[in-house]
C-alpha cells in the first residue's frame, strides 16, 4: 500500500485523516508499548556513531528520532537493495529488496544505542509484524535493525532475545538484524517530512502519536524542537 501516493497527492490528503476501523488490526497494533529496559548496555566509546533503523514508513521513524536528545542527524532513505532501484516509485512497487529506513547519527554519551533500541520498539515499530507497519504493507515496510559496528550488533542481538523472553508482546518477535549495505538517501521531499507537513493526514493519524508517546514515555530523552536535516 502506498502512503496517499507521493507529493502530488499530499495536498489533497492534508485535510483528510486516515482512520482505521476501530477493530482493525492496524488500529489495535498502533499503540505504544513499554519495551523492557535493555540489560546489555552499549559501550561504543567517544565520538559520533551512526545506526540504521527500518520500521515502516520512514516519515515517522525520522520524525521520532528527530526529537531525541543526542541525535545529530536523521536521514530518510533506502537500505538493502541496489542503486538502480533506490527510488521511491520503484521501491513502493515492490520487489527491490530495499526497506524504507532512517540513518541516524548520534552522540553515545547523550543517548546510547541500547536506549535508541528501546525507544524504537516502544513508540516506532511493532516487532511482531512481518513486512508491514500500521496501514502500510510490503517487504519495503519491514522492521529491521542495521548495526554499523560489532558493538551495535551484539547489543541488538541481546535486546531482540530479551524482547522475545519478556512476554511484553503476545506474538513472536520477527524483526531481523540485517547486514549493513549501501544506504541511499531518499528524495528531498521525504526529508523532514513531518516538520514540513504537520497537517498531512498520514502524519496526523500515524506519526504524530508516536512523537507524543515519545514525549510522555521518555521525557528525559525528548526535545521539543525538530532536528532538521541540513
Amino acid at each position: 500500500m502506498k502512503r496517499f501516493g507521493i507529493l502530488a497527492a499530499a495536498a489533497i490528503a492534508a485535510s483528510a485523516i486516515y482512520v482505521a476501523a476501530p477493530n482493525s488490526p492496524a488500529h489495535a497494533l498502533e499503540k505504544p508499548v513499554n519495551a523492557p529496559a535493555p540489560k546489555r548496555i552499549a559501550r561504543e566509546g567517544a565520538g559520533l556513531k551512526t545506526a540504521i533503523f527500518a520500521g515502516g514508513c520512514f516519515w515517522g521513524v525520522e520524525g521520532v528520532f528527530s526529537h531525541v536528545k543526542g541525535v545529530k542527524s536523521a536521514v530518510a532513505g533506502y537500505h538493502g537493495g541496489s542503486a538502480a532501484t533506490a527510488k521511491y516509485n520503484r521501491i513502493t512497487a515492490g520487489g527491490t529488496a530495499h526497506a524504507e529506513a532512517v540513518k541516524i547519527t548520534y552522540d553515545p554519551y547523550v543517548v546510547r544505542y541500547d536506549e535508541l533500541l528501546r525507544i524504537f520498539f516502544s513508540v516506532v515499530a511493532d516487532p511482531t509484524l512481518k513486512n508491514r507497519q500500521g496501514p502500510d504493507v510490503g517487504a519495503h515496510y519491514r522492521s529491521a535493525l542495521v548495526p554499523t559496528n560489532s558493538e551495535q550488533r551484539a547489543v541488538a542481538e541481546a535486546y531482540l532475545a530479551q524482547m522475545e523472553a519478556s512476554n511484553v508482546w503476545s506474538r513472536p518477535i520477527v524483526t531481523k538484524i540485517e547486514s549493513q549495505r549501501t544506504f541511499y538517501r531518499a528524495e528531498t521531499y521525504h526529508q523532514d517530512f513531518m516538520a514540513k507537513n504537520p497537517g498531512h493526514g498520514y502524519i496526523v493519524r500515524w506519526d504524530k502519536p508516536k512523537v507524543d508517546a515519545l514525549k510522555v514515555m521518555f521525557p528525559r530523552d525528548f526535545k521539543a524542537s525538530f532536528l532538521r536535516d541540513n
